[in-house]
Parts: structure tokens; sequence; C-alpha cells
């Protein structure tokens, strides 16, 4: 078998290996990683990289290796959930940096974090005064968490005492031009009552790319650039 042939089938076997293995470690790997995670991420790519590229290395082993190393922080995560102790070990806990608007010197040194790095994060935050916080901390995947004085924290509606209803997330109904009848029935509409609300609208179904629906059951579209343009696509009729 050519070289580049074997090369091309042994990618593809370690990608799909590698998806798997995310997908059983879970959406926690794709957002925020732990020092172990992060370590045990550039293990796993880097082998499957090397196994991908040296023809000479034997494939069983390698996916071998790569289940170990898979494995382990699955199991990690998994007394993590039921060991707090475990849990405080492994992923560490949060340093506090700012405490009632002073900040703690002795523990940035601790985190080897400089003022000026602590200043960079509190910008990313969009807080440009150190005088503004009353808490922040260091979480242990490298995040600044950071609480505002109540004096400087945005005004809520709770704050001027209004009474408001709880609103749920829109939902999809049509969408490339296709009905979502499982969401259609969620919000408790057919296809021919969705029809007719779009016609309300002064629109026809085959002209709309998107709509939703909200949570007080409002409809909300958006219309294929065509018909928006005036150049109109021979269509279909739904």
């Amino acid at each position: 078998m050519p070289d580049i042939l074997r090369t091309i089938i042994r990618s593809i076997l370690l990608i799909v290996g590698l998806f798997i293995i995310t997908k059983l470690l879970g959406k926690k790997q794709l957002s925020s990683l732990s020092f172990f995670e992060y370590i045990v991420g550039i293990t796993v790519g880097d082998i499957a990289g090397t196994l991908a590229m040296d023809p000479d290395l034997s494939l069983r082993d390698g996916i071998a290796s790569l289940v170990v190393w898979s494995f382990v922080p699955l199991a990690i995560s998994t007394i993590s959930l039921r060991s707090r102790l475990f849990r405080k070990i492994v992923e560490g806990k949060s340093t506090t940096f700012i405490e009632k608007g002073n900040i703690l010197e002795k523990n940035m040194r601790k985190e080897k974090y400089s003022i000026d790095e602590l200043l960079e994060q509190l910008r990313k935050k969009s807080v440009f005064k150190v005088a503004d916080v009353e808490f922040a901390s260091l979480d242990s995947n490298g995040e600044l968490s950071v609480l505002l004085k109540k004096a400087k924290q945005p005004l809520k509606y709770e704050d001027y005492k209004i009474q408001m209803e709880e609103e749920t997330p829109s939902v999809a109904v049509l969408m490339d031009g296709n009905f979502i009848e499982e969401n259609l029935r969620r919000v408790g509409l057919d296809r021919n009552a969705l029809i007719a609300k779009i016609h309300e609208k002064g629109n026809k179904p085959q002209e709309v790319f998107y709509a939703e629906v909200d949570s007080n059951g409002n409809l909300k579209i958006d219309l294929y650039d065509e018909y928006l343009t005036g150049h109109f696509p021979d269509f279909d009729h739904i």
C-alpha cells in the first residue's frame, strides 16, 4: 500500500477515534479546561498527530495509548462528581485577588500573577478602575471572576421593583425554508396555523428563510435575501 494512502487511512481512523473520545469526555472539555485536562488534551493531540504521520509506529499500540490517556480524565471526572475533596485536589480551588476592595498581594504572588496582568484581566471584564471592584478571584480554569461594588453594578428590573414575567428562549419553527414539526408541536402550532401567521404578516411561506416563536407566542420571520432585494427566485409553493 502506498505511504500516502496509508497516511490518509490512519488519519481518518484517528479523527474518528478523537471524535468518539471527545463525545465521551463531554462538552465541558470544549469550554473550560482544568490544568490536568489541558495536559491531557495536548498529549492526546500529539499522540494522534505522530501516529498519523509516522507509518513505522504501531497503530494498535498508539490507539491503546490514546485509550489510556482518554480513560484517565474520564475516570477523574467521574470521581470528582462524587468527592468534593478529590475534586479540590485535582482541579484546585479559586484564589482571591481582591476582597472588600483591597488587593491581596500575597495571593497574587502565590499564583505568579502581576498587577499588570490583573489590570489586563479586569479590562477584559470592562472594569477600568480597581476601586470599582468589591471582590475578584482567579478560578481553577484560569478565568478571573469579578464582582463590582453595589454602586457600580448595572441597574436591574428588581431595583425598580418592577414585576416581570419569566421568558423562555424562542423556538425555531422554520429553518432554511423547511418546517420543523417537532418545534411546531412544542409551541402548540401546526403547519397550517404557522402559514396563516406568515400570511398575516403579508408574506408567503416560500419567502421565509427562518421563523421563530417567542415565549409570548409572537412570530418573528427572516426573509430570503432575494425577496428583500426584489429578485424573486422560482420556488415551488409550499
